[in-house]
Order: C-alpha cells, then structure tokens, then sequence
C-alpha cells in the first residue's frame, strides 16, 4: 500500500492510560504517520509515553495546546524539543509575542542539542466550536475571519502552521500560501458519527481542501477492524492525486 497516505494520517491516542496506548501503537504503527498525546493520556502516562511511542518506531504530536504567558510557554517548547516530538502545538490566541518567543527558544534548543527542531502548530478555532459558542465567549466575528486572523498572525510569528478546521482549510490556503503547514482535526469517514465534532470534513474531502495531514481517532480506535479501517483511509487519500506534504516530514 503506498506511503503518502500512510504519511498523513495522525491517530488521536485519547486513551486513558500507557497500557492502551501501546496497544495501539503496537497495532497501528505502520498505518500511519503520527501518534497524538493528548491532554488525557499525557497527565495519566507522562513523558514516559513520548518515550515509549518513539521506542516502538512512531513520530509524536504532542498536543497539548499551549497557553500561557510567553516565558512560560517557551520553556515548555523548550522541553518539548528535549522530550523528541515531532510536532507540537500552541494556541494562536496566545498572542503574537508569546508564539514568537517559543519560535525562537524551539530554534535555540534544537540547535544547541543538535536535533531536529519539532514542527509548531498553531490552534486556530477547535473543531468543537461553532458561531453560537464564539459568540457566548464574546466573538462577535464571523467564525472563519477569525480562523484566518489567527492563521495569519501565526505566521507572522513564523510558527510552521496551523490545526483549523477542514472547512477553512481553503481560505487559509489563500491567505497564507502553500508553504504554510495545515493540519486538520475533526475528520470523520464517510458514515462516522459526528459525536462532539462540528466542523467536519471525509479524509478526501480534507485533502481536496489542501489538508497536509489529517488527524482522526475515533473512527479508528471505535472500528470493528481498526487495522481495515487505517487501510482504508489510506487507499482513500491515495486515489487522490494533489497530495500535499511538508518538507519536514517526506
């Protein structure tokens, strides 16, 4: 099975503890590209599950969406580069200066620990909230000009991307250009129940609108056949030819 598909697949570990997690990294690690500690299994299993998922040969995305005041971030970008992730991510409404400085302690420690420096995304809108919810926490602009805002800022804070939305994949594409790295939560096969997930889009869908990776958990995790399941995202983002992938990661 080709290995452009494989590539772009980023399988949300929200699970609960060490235990499971190695079971699906176990299982699943030749059917996709990244691993995503979330807030749930990082406070139950700590670092030692970074660890452990690049022990069994799997790449990390570490999200635990920063947010903080700028000293305090950085240092924990700081640490994220120390703990081996491949990508992690802050939020965007952190502010320009405190994306800025995080940018540049990442730089610094990578270079001074000769590695890679890790990809740094930042959160735009979560895939969770819709106008209505903007509106309760005092946003009154329309739902997609804040995602590019916020897009925008974060490159002008020169983070490498962003996590939005597939449904403003496009005009985020058109306000930042193809360089700009996009990941996308909230995909969901065809037929999947949309459970908390309100901005939706199919894998190929995703791709279409110029997704460069894709981030899907449930869907895999709650399958019958979880193996089939990755197989068959995979052919389904294959038989689509404008695959997009980032430099850091071919």
């Amino acid at each position: 099975m080709g290995d452009e598909g494989k590539k772009k697949i980023i399988l949300a570990l929200d699970v609960k503890d060490m235990a499971q997690a190695r079971h699906w990294v176990d299982l699943l690690k030749d059917y996709v590209g990244f691993f995503k500690v979330g807030q749930q299994l990082f406070t139950s299993a700590g670092p030692a599950v970074v660890g452990m998922i690049k022990d069994l040969g799997g790449r990390v995305f570490l999200d635990l969406k920063f947010h903080d005041i700028p000293v305090t971030v950085s240092r924990a970008g700081e640490e994220a580069v120390k703990l081996g992730v491949a990508m992690f991510t802050l939020h965007a409404s952190g502010g320009l200066e405190m994306m800025q400085r995080t940018v540049n302690a990442v730089e610094t420690t990578a270079k001074q620990l000769t590695v890679v420096k890790p990809t740094i995304l930042a959160v735009t809108i979560l895939t969770s909230l819709g106008q209505e919810e903007l509106r309760r926490v005092g946003v009154s602009e329309p739902l997609e000009e804040v995602v590019v805002l916020l897009a925008k800022l974060a490159q002008k804070a020169k983070v490498d991307g962003v996590v939005a939305s597939a449904k403003e994949v496009r005009l985020i594409r058109e306000s930042c250009g193809d360089d700009f790295l996009i990941v996308t939560p909230g995909i969901r096969p065809s037929g999947a129940k949309l459970e908390d997930q309100r901005r939706v889009l199919t894998p190929k869908e995703a791709i279409d609108q110029g997704a460069n990776y894709i981030v899907i958990g449930r869907p895999i995790l709650n399958s019958k056949d979880p193996v089939k399941e990755a197989k068959d995202i995979i052919r389904e983002i294959n038989s689509f030819g404008r695959l997009r992938t980032s430099n850091n990661f071919k």
